[in-house]
């Protein structure tokens, strides 16, 4: 679908702002048994540790002006598992781009078709619920089952339902915004919801806060998690959170990044996670959307894992969603009563009235008086040709783009003009030219536009969602490989490092699995890391005389042997006495991720981290 209103595109600072307060990169995650953490909580405190978080199995600490080797000889206990950062992680978004006529008609966003999610039915039956890991949801935003929605606040964030900005709103409109005539429509139509709002006032969060909202989520009964947000580093507390839920039948998504290089973002890069990037309303992937390598390792170890890199892509470049109210500035345009892509440039407004061609608009004409003001780009800026046009008698003013697309553009901030004015795509320059009449409006809107692989992962939550409330039976990880088994091909051939397998289809997933079952059929996904099996692995990583150790342990299982892989590769068959200890060696740090299966089968326990 085309639609019939664009708007002005406008640096959305959620993820390269200048925070008031940066970060706190004294902040450390010590994991420790729930029955000792009263007595290391305490011992932190005596240390000059400042809780943030206490959460299942781990609380987070702020340790001013100490670094992690600081903090690792501090705390010398034997209850303590492990010392790792505390990351942060930030919402991912571009730009947006605002839009106005939703306010009065319901509006279908091009990724809704692109992904065929508007043939296919969401069962409101099937207890499906999306926990939505982000800024919160603006409760102003009439566009939501607000029945359906519930949510917890992580720590100095705020309410759940008071936003932090629109992105959240954004997010969560994407996945599931009502069937109701007004507004937009989600992947997934009035799909239950559990909103977790983890960014501070300044924009941002620890990796600490979406393990402990992990949790949450699955206390919430969700199925899948939602993250369009990420950031650098790993560690074992924020992977094995993921783990466990993959492991216990759900589905983590989570955003590749907007860079446009091949970094590996977390949480997107954990294994258990499934990794999204976005492409285009042509099929065409965003040059922002990073496209990090599926292969871990180096040398002769080295390996490819697709669960680390992107797996698929949906719609993230100017995708039409909720805001909070009035958070959105509106442009519309039509000529002869026929609605117009258009782009918001300056001044809130409305004007109609019989139209006036000025060329470029490079001096004043008296022609112009009482009428919109037609003009072409090019030789003087934007902002004097509007002034000319006002100058000249004119109530508003439509810029025609002089190349493919359409013109987006300010006024520029010595803006003397006041009538409203727009942009006008260059396909469409014959049609404005022509046309005897036309209205141009600008003010406010619950809706507006986001790009960003922030757009492109609640897209693939929304389907997912949708796929599944027709095969309530199915794992997570099922969905996970049906999406990729049938998934357009819009990359070069096969699978590739910036489309994944493709982009997403919601019917093609449902006749598939319709077809075959859960299961599904070979799709080259192989077990991502989804511990379908009933195995249980526990890992914990040490130290000895400086040389790396991992004791892993298991259960769930009575076969005579176990196969045990690192890092995707197997590294030894032992018989089934429910524990191994691998000698990793080498001195340092390192992220080792485990596995064990029954021997010569793919009954395996989920994925476990370690890094050191």
């Amino acid at each position: 679908m085309k639609l019939k209103t664009l708007t002005t595109s406008v640096l959305l600072a959620l993820s390269t702002v200048a925070t008031a307060q940066a970060a706190d990169e004294s902040r450390f995650i010590i994991q420790v048994d729930n029955n000792n953490k009263g007595v290391v909580k305490a011992l932190a405190k005596k240390l000059g540790g400042d809780i943030k978080l206490d959460s299942d199995g781990f609380f987070a600490a702020s340790f001013s002006g100490k670094d992690l080797s600081e903090v690792k000889g501090l705390l010398n206990n034997p209850h303590i598992k492990l010392i790792e950062q505390d990351f942060v992680r930030k919402p991912m978004s571009l730009y947006s781009d605002d839009v106005g006529d939703a306010m009065t008609q319901q509006l279908t966003p091009y990724a809704v078709y692109q992904s065929q999610a508007d043939q296919l039915a969401f069962d409101a039956s099937s207890d499906m619920k999306v926990c939505v890991i982000d800024s919160g949801l603006d409760q102003s935003n009439p566009d939501f089952v607000w029945g359906n929605i519930t949510g917890d606040n992580d720590s100095g964030t705020g309410n759940w339902n008071e936003h932090g900005g629109p992105h959240g709103t954004h997010v969560a409109g994407t996945i599931g915004a009502a069937d109701n005539g007004f507004g937009v429509v989600g992947m997934a139509p009035g799909v239950p919801m559990h909103i977790i709002k983890v960014f501070n006032a300044e924009g941002w969060g620890y990796s600490s806060d979406l393990a402990h909202a992990a949790n949450l989520c699955s206390q919430a009964g969700a199925n899948i998690i939602s993250m369009s947000l990420g950031g650098g580093g790993s560690n074992s507390t924020e992977s094995n959170a993921f783990a466990d839920f993959t492991a216990a039948g759900g589905l983590v998504v989570a955003a590749a990044g907007n860079d446009g290089n091949n970094v590996r973002s977390y949480p997107a890069g954990y294994p258990s996670v499934m990794m999204i990037g976005a492409n285009d309303n042509n099929d065409q992937i965003a040059d922002f959307s990073q496209f990090p390598s599926c292969t871990s390792g180096r040398g002769k170890r080295a390996t490819e894992d697709e669960t680390i890199c992107v797996e698929v892509t949906a719609g993230g470049v100017d995708t039409l969603s909720t805001y909070p109210a009035d958070m959105a500035t509106s442009a519309s345009l039509s000529a002869d009563g026929v609605a117009m892509n258009t782009s918001s440039m300056e001044n809130a407004g409305e004007a109609t009235a019989s139209t006036f061609f000025m060329g470029t608009a490079e001096a004043v004409d008296s022609g112009a008086a009482g009428k919109i003001c037609v003009i072409d780009r090019g030789n003087i800026s934007f902002h004097d040709k509007v002034l000319n046009c006002e100058n000249s008698g004119g109530v508003g003013a439509v810029i025609i783009n002089n190349e493919a697309g359409m013109l987006y553009g300010t006024l520029g901030d010595t803006n003397a003009t006041t009538i409203p004015a727009v942009g006008g795509a260059f396909e469409d320059r014959a049609t404005l030219l022509n046309a005897a009449s036309m209205t141009v409006k600008i003010g406010t809107s619950d809706y507006g536009f986001m790009s960003g692989t922030s757009m492109a992962t609640p897209a693939v939550s929304g389907i997912a969602a949708l796929v599944w409330s027709n095969h309530p039976t199915c794992t997570g990880t099922e969905i996970r490989n049906a999406l990729k088994a049938t998934a357009y091909d819009a990359g070069a051939a096969g699978k590739d490092v910036y489309f994944g397998y493709g982009i997403v289809k919601a019917k093609a997933a449902d006749d598939y699995l319709t077809a075959n079952g859960c299961a599904g059929g070979d799709n080259g996904g192989g077990d991502n890391g989804g511990g379908e099996g009933d195995i249980t692995l526990s890992a914990q990583g040490y130290k000895v005389k400086g040389s790396k150790q991992v004791d892993l342990s298991w259960s769930g299982t009575t076969v005579s042997s176990m196969d045990v892989f690192r890092n995707g590769s197997m590294i030894a068959t032992v018989s089934n006495t429910g524990s191994y200890t691998d000698a990793v060696g080498g001195k340092g740090g390192g992220s080792y991720t485990y596995q064990v299966c029954e021997a010569g089968t793919s009954t395996c326990s989920a994925e476990k981290t370690v890094v050191f």
